[in-house]
């Protein structure tokens, strides 16, 4: 697996943002059957004020997120609730998965709120930014599901408890 990864804020490589992302990457990929040696991969780890301006020129929304993706094609599934369809490697036996942002400030602050550590919050969002690079998403209700059902299996299997339980 090739990744490219940016630390834009020091603070990641305190927890190890770089191997977070190789775990969240493999256990997506075989989960889903996709083979990881394929894949590529670039993470920006950034603050607050650089997602928030990303958040503002890619979504017109000027304020802090937790996790941005720019997928590097439109893989969602036409129906409501259907699995999208799997990546194909180019000629060159690559698979180009896109672009994940992740922002320090509002990762730590939604996990200390949850009573999480801050290395499963962020692995939990780095799970759920590349299942977006892969066509996954939470618009509609049935799409939600899977796409919350999957992220809950696939960090169960990484040790992480289900981050949709409110029963905590």
């Amino acid at each position: 697996m090739i990744i490219d990864l940016n630390n834009e804020d020091a603070r990641w490589e305190g927890v190890g943002l770089e191997g977070q992302v190789q775990a969240a990457a493999i256990a997506v990929l075989d989960r889903l059957g996709i083979d990881p040696e394929e894949a590529e991969l670039s993470v920006l780890g950034c603050d607050d004020a650089r997602i928030a301006d990303l958040n503002a020129e890619f979504r017109g929304k000027p304020t802090p997120t937790n996790v941005l993706s720019w997928p590097a094609e439109e893989r969602a599934a036409e129906i409501e609730g259907d699995m999208p369809e799997p990546p194909e490697a180019d000629p060159f036996g690559a698979i180009e998965l896109g672009d994940i942002a992740i922002a320090f400030e509002t990762c730590a602050r939604e996990a200390e709120e949850a009573g999480k550590t801050l290395e499963a919050h962020a692995t939990h969002l780095l799970v759920h930014g590349i299942l977006h690079l892969l066509g996954f998403d939470h618009e509609r209700d049935r799409d939600a599901t899977l796409m919350e059902g999957l992220e809950t299996e696939i960090l169960g299997k990484m040790g992480i408890e289900d981050p949709y339980c409110q029963d905590k």
